[in-house]
């Protein structure tokens, strides 16, 4: 049962990650969805090809993650790419709030969430990798 507790602990920030950004990989990718959640209207090919794109990507970035936590060996480098991933997203969000202004309150609270669980899953590197390399 203990083995279980920390391996929950040792993967929240991957379980975190997955249960947020493959929903969210999905509605991207699914205009009527992304109409009525975020009031984002899809008009034209190009957006719908960008979309669908950055659905693959999350969908893609996601694999990892599980694979992360799944396979024991991956487990570095899925935390290294949620680092990546969060704290990219993070800052592209704060650079789109200095250059075009402040979005709806779900951004504001994407921004907090992402910074949030970057900076945890860097805690989670060095608490666990560190741990490793005592052995």
């Amino acid at each position: 049962m203990n083995d279980k507790i920390n391996s929950v602990l040792k993967n929240l920030h991957l379980l975190i990650a997955i249960a947020i950004v493959l929903p969210t990989g999905i509605i991207y990718g699914s205009p009527s969805i992304l109409t009525k959640q975020l009031d984002i209207q899809v008009n034209t090919v190009d957006l719908s090809n960008m979309l669908k794109a950055i659905m693959c990507l999350y969908i893609g970035i996601s694999m990892i993650w599980i694979l992360g936590i799944w396979k024991r060996e991956y487990w570095k480098l899925a935390t290294q790419l949620n680092i990546l991933f969060m704290l990219t997203l993070a800052t592209g969000r704060a650079l789109s709030m200095v250059i075009d202004g402040l979005p709806t309150g779900g951004y504001i609270f994407g921004i907090i969430a992402e910074f949030v669980l970057g900076i945890y899953s860097i805690y989670q590197l060095k608490k666990y990798h560190l741990k490793k390399i005592e052995r």
